[in-house]
């Protein structure tokens, strides 16, 4: 006999029904509880909208949970622990719970925080996550741009690392996919500019849903206030490449004379 329900993360993609996998589709036919992100009790629910879009039902059980958008810590908190023993009570009754989640679970996504507060409640939880598309694969497919291509290198990064990171980045990587890049477009833009990159980056902003919007040229959103769900697919055209050898890139450094082999990112 069943005793606790499992708790799955449902991946839907970034905004396009259409690439919600059928993995995800025959989960949220079953019978079982559905539970959503909001940022607070009157903001809608993007994963549950993408849900809904596709034609899917709500179920008669079904319950959002707040993730406020703060950087403080013990509110932060509060709200994880609520949203998980909201969800640790449908569990030890032997429901199933679904937390539906907008592009991948496994991805930056409000699952993992969830999951490890709900199994740090009770250990016995079992979780499953279903794999999904991520924000930044339907981008690349959209503006029809490989992320990579032979041997280049990718680096994917929430933007609030920080300048001083993104221009490191700039210079080690082929390709730097920049998530949530809101708070510091201004910034990012001007450090384009400086590096003459501006033409190979764009700006995608809800990628597959209704209001998608694709910006090539990114100057152009100075002092504007973007979406947060929003972000730029970048190219270093000019970024010093050592020689290959057997999967790897050879680097030289000049300075100390020596050889180091770096390995190759895929």
């Amino acid at each position: 006999m069943k005793t606790k329900g499992c708790l799955y993360g449902v991946s839907l993609g970034p905004g396009d029904p259409g690439l919600i996998t059928r993995r995800a589709w025959a989960c949220l036919q079953r019978d079982a509880v559905w539970t959503y992100p909001k940022r607070n009790k009157k903001s809608d629910s993007y994963a549950l909208d993408i849900a809904l879009r596709a034609g899917l039902e709500l179920p008669a059980e079904h319950q959002p949970l707040i993730f406020p958008m703060t950087h403080d810590e013990s509110k932060l908190a509060k709200h994880w622990l609520a949203a998980a023993q909201t969800v640790l009570e449908y569990l030890q009754q032997g429901k199933d719970v679904m937390f539906l989640v907008e592009g991948d679970a496994s991805t930056y996504s409000t699952f993992g925080h969830l999951a490890r507060t709900v199994q740090g409640l009770d250990e016995d939880i079992t979780l499953e996550i279903i794999a999904g598309v991520p924000s930044f694969h339907a981008a690349a497919a959209r503006i029809q741009t490989p992320l990579s291509d032979v041997d280049d290198t990718i680096a994917i990064i929430p933007a609030g690392y920080g300048i001083a990171m993104i221009e490191k980045l700039l210079n080690d990587f082929d390709t730097l996919v920049l998530l949530k890049v809101k708070p510091l477009l201004d910034d990012i833009i001007d450090l384009l500019d400086k590096k003459n990159i501006l033409p190979y980056a764009t700006f995608i902003e809800k990628a597959g849903a209704p209001e998608e919007r694709v910006v090539n040229n990114i100057a152009s959103l100075k002092a504007e206030k973007v979406n947060y769900l929003s972000l730029l697919l970048i190219k270093n055209p000019d970024r010093i490449r050592g020689e290959m050898i057997r999967g790897c890139r050879k680097k030289v450094n000049h300075d100390t004379s020596t050889t180091n082999i770096k390995e190759k990112t895929a």
